[in-house]
């Protein structure tokens, strides 16, 4: 039934995804030349800001190449929190259409959510210029990624993560409506998730604090970051054994798989069944 409709409403949902792309760059001279030099400049700044002010003392066998280490954590960090503060928006930013108009609800979170994936993907170039200045700059300090066929597998924890921010924005896109405040708090869980992130640093960074291991491995975003660069920097899945780093050849960690994709499917079935009980009880609030 429900890909039944989403298929009946697909040139609506296509009109919103692009109508919703065009907004974003409505105002800017760049337009979506943004979309590139925003992850390059905000990569460089921090490149520069951990790696060469405060110091980057990481072991060379942990991280092969710091900037791309970081890309990569910053790019889909950004992604979740884009998509999922834009799909929070969505219902109550659509008032005066869905006052006017019946269409399922749920397609106005989902477009904000592609729309943010397809720009997100649009992004992933810069990724692929740094990737390619490394393989030429034949930088000893950040050798370039181990590139392999595990490359492949690299859709996998994108994927995941869009199921992810699919099931968070349907959330919140139905919290928003009733609870003005969600957005403002919101805001400074995303500050706290940033920080909670192995981005800009290493897991071993933490210590052998229990509580920070245990608050780090229950974040989702990690696994799902960690997937990604195993795929694209490391060339496959690195493990601890007998006091070293080796390769088990496998394209990521299995646990980070079964943890993060569980978690996501779960997220996924809660926003679907809270959208879906609350969605008639929009109209009297928007």
């Amino acid at each position: 039934m429900f890909f039944k409709e989403l298929y009946h409403y697909r040139y609506l949902m296509r009109e919103i995804v692009a109508k919703n792309i065009k907004i974003q760059y409505r105002h800017s001279v760049l337009g979506m030349f943004w979309t590139l030099l925003q992850p390059l400049l905000t990569t460089l700044v921090l490149v520069f800001v951990f790696g060469y002010v405060f110091g980057r003392n990481a072991d060379a066998n942990t991280v092969r190449n710091f900037p791309i280490y970081l890309l990569c954590g910053r790019l889909l960090y950004e992604f979740y929190s884009q998509s999922t503060k834009r799909a929070m928006r969505s219902v109550t930013g659509s008032a005066s259409v869905l006052k006017k108009v019946k269409v399922p609800k749920y397609i106005y979170p989902l477009s904000n959510v592609i729309s943010t994936f397809i720009t997100f993907l649009i992004s992933m170039l810069v990724l692929v210029g740094f990737t390619v200045f490394f393989f030429l700059a034949k930088d000893p300090k950040n050798p370039p990624p181990r590139i392999t066929l595990y490359i492949l597998f690299s859709p996998v924890p994108l994927l995941i993560l869009f199921l992810l921010c699919t099931g968070v924005g349907l959330i919140l896109s139905t919290l928003s409506v009733f609870f003005k405040d969600v957005e403002n708090l919101y805001d400074v869980f995303c500050l706290l998730l940033f920080y909670a992130t192995p981005i800009f640093y290493t897991p071993d960074k933490l210590g052998d604090s229990k509580a920070l291991q245990m608050a780090l491995k229950a974040n989702p975003l990690y696994s799902i970051v960690e997937m990604f660069r195993d795929c694209v920097l490391r060339g496959g899945c690195l493990l601890e054994r007998g006091g070293s780093l080796v390769y088990p050849g496998w394209p990521f960690n299995p646990n980070h798989l079964l943890y993060s994709l569980g978690f996501a499917l779960g997220v996924l079935l809660i926003g679907g069944l809270v959208f879906w009980r609350k969605q008639d009880k929009f109209i009297l609030h928007i």
